[in-house]
């Protein structure tokens, strides 16, 4: 694409020749003339235009560069990721099932859906127009999967499970599973397991990475709002009810019956007790723990610790420790 027309749709300001054609993105390492790259730091900007880039997207700082065309943006990363999309598309949808797929008659198919190798769909499953169904998935009794869907090789998704549009789920991914929940007999000591006969929903846009799961509810329903995203080895429990736009890094454990808000972010390997209500906007630093029944509150407030804390209080304790460690 030209770097005019790049500019046009993303109505972002051109410094330079516009005519530069625009065939990746790369690194600043490894570009090419066709390549376009992004800096967010000021420090990084020489590199980037010593770099072999046929063009830069920067912020106000890059716009005095004459050596490269650039695009300004205020957040350089956003529209770098809006033009690697756009260079390389998802390709068109097929309509096609493999022969040796599984595909209950009474599943309804729309347009353009792919179904793999040794897929399972079973009854009264609805699969959206455009969407994939990788290798070896198992679809349960009744699931709903929305358009532009696509499943990885190897996701199962249980009876019952409803899911939105536009929905990416990576291999292993394991959707409506029966939630952790069991009632111990006092008298003789075994556990008895609790009725898991809730359901899962689960938006718009959401992105669940490789090995992930998401319980059912045990007896009402666990939501996972639209545009949320997970990373790989994520776990949510049953009841839980997630926010929109939250983000969730890898190895996070996430009790039953938990509220997110809007707009969390977890790092990696976050703990949270049961009953737990996060404020929207909040921040949980790398290995978090939150106890169980506690509300934390405060947008765009970074925690920290076990408990967690406001991360300047986390920091103050550990001077205080520090200092009577030394005594």
């Amino acid at each position: 694409m030209k770097l005019k027309l790049i500019a046009q749709a993303l109505q972002l300001e051109l410094v330079g020749d516009g005519e530069v054609e625009i065939a990746t993105v790369s690194s600043m390492q490894s570009a090419t003339g066709t390549s376009l790259v992004f800096v967010e730091d000021e420090k990084a900007l020489p590199e980037a235009v010593r770099s072999g880039a046929g063009a830069i997207v920067a912020g106000e700082f890059a716009r005095s560069v004459t050596a490269k065309p650039v695009l300004i943006s205020s957040q350089p990363k956003l529209p770098f990721s809006l033009i690697a999309a756009q260079l390389s598309p998802r390709p068109v949808p097929q309509a096609f099932i493999h022969p040796s797929a599984v595909v209950s008659s009474s599943t309804k198919i729309g347009v353009y859906v792919e179904i793999g190798p040794h897929a399972v769909v079973e009854d009264e499953a609805v699969i959206g127009e455009g969407s994939r169904i990788g290798a070896g998935c198992h679809v349960g009794k009744g699931v709903r999967l929305g358009e532009h869907s696509e499943l990885k090789a190897n996701v199962t998704i249980y009876a019952g499970t409803t899911v939105g549009d536009r929905c990416i789920f990576h291999s292993g991914v394991v959707l409506g599973s029966d939630g952790f929940g069991y009632v111990r007999d006092r008298v003789t000591g075994r556990y008895e397991k609790f009725p898991q006969i809730g359901r899962l929903e689960v938006g718009n846009n959401v992105e669940i990475g490789a090995n992930s799961t998401v319980d059912r509810g045990a007896l009402d329903v666990t939501v996972i709002g639209d545009g949320v995203k997970l990373d790989n080895l994520v776990h949510i429990g049953h009841n839980c009810r997630i926010g929109k736009n939250v983000v969730i890094a890898a190895q996070t454990g996430i009790s039953g019956s938990c509220v997110i808000e809007n707009n969390v972010v977890m790092a990696g390997q976050v703990g949270l007790g049961d009953h737990i209500h996060i404020g929207e906007g909040v921040i949980l630093g790398g290995q978090c723990g939150v106890l169980p029944h506690k509300v934390v509150r405060g947008k765009g407030i970074l925690f920290w610790g076990t408990p967690a804390r406001p991360v300047r209080e986390y920091l103050k304790q550990l001077a205080v420790l520090a200092r009577l460690a030394k005594k």
